[in-house]
């Protein structure tokens, strides 16, 4: 059964992936130290953020499935996407700021081949499957991998995160012209950002990108202080704090959205 796995098809040549905006702890709920803990680190309000990309015709694929189960934007082999930096794991132990996640053990060899047999591999079944449809259709598509993340996390980075952090591997997962289409939507927006700073796209992006196969992958992660509250100290109390009636980063979060559909539907070079 994937009722927690949710596919809204379009036919234009773009896929907006949510792969941590779910807080379903797959029926292993008391392994957790607290439930709180478990779904803290959601990428909160994600799909709602952007849910105007299906009146565009945009395919879209989410998981209800918490990072804390399982995170579907990582290295399946437990390979570290950032090596030498503060990062969580496949089946993560810890939150992003280090508290255990577990009462008493963490997740075994065969507890997280299962955890991968049952979550990951279906939701990557279904990305692919996605794209290979709409890459039969047209002569590129893009992936639009969609995150957000706390704009503060000592034990992640320093300060406070740009609001706008994209992800191209360095440049490796998609076509120069779309980075700099997304760039300088970034640019002209007014707001903080960066290219493949702190967050440089996740396994997600770096496993499906390939220019020259016609799928060019870009990661964005958003710092959540512009689409919701955001308490300087946040506990059960007060978070998820609420999303924002017309948030201020939705214009650009559709200017983005047009620019991927502008060049998936330009005529390849």
């Amino acid at each position: 059964m994937t009722d927690w796995l949710h596919i809204h098809r379009g036919e234009a040549p773009l896929v907006v992936a949510f792969p941590h905006g779910g807080t379903g702890l797959g029926g292993i709920e008391p392994r957790f130290a607290s439930p709180w803990l478990a779904w803290r680190d959601a990428d909160w309000w994600i799909a709602e953020l952007y849910d105007f990309v299906r009146d565009l015709g945009v395919t879209t694929i989410a998981t209800e499935v918490s990072r804390s189960v399982i995170d579907v934007n990582r290295d399946p082999s437990g390979v570290s996407l950032y090596p030498g930096m503060a990062t969580t794991e496949l089946c993560p132990t810890t939150t992003f700021d280090g508290e255990p996640l577990y009462r008493a053990f963490d997740p075994e060899e065969d507890e997280i081949d299962w955890r991968r047999r049952t979550f990951f591999d279906p939701y990557h079944a279904a990305l692919r499957a996605e794209l290979d449809r709409l890459r039969a259709i047209h002569p590129r598509v893009v992936l639009y991998d969609a995150h957000s993340i706390r704009s503060r996390i000592p034990r992640l980075f320093e300060g406070e995160l740009p609001q706008f952090n994209l992800g191209t591997n360095s440049g490796a997962t998609c076509d120069p012209a779309l980075e700099s289409a997304l760039a300088e939507v970034c640019e002209q927006s007014g707001q903080t950002w960066i290219a493949n700073g702190r967050f440089k796209g996740g396994w997600t992006t770096r496993h499906y990108g390939a220019p020259a196969n016609g799928v060019h992958a870009v990661q964005m992660e958003l710092a959540q202080r512009g689409y919701m509250d955001e308490p300087a100290v946040i506990d059960e109390a007060n978070w998820p704090g609420q999303l924002h009636a017309a948030p201020a980063i939705l214009p650009m979060l559709q200017a983005l959205i047009a620019a991927c559909l502008t060049f998936a539907e330009g005529t390849p070079a």
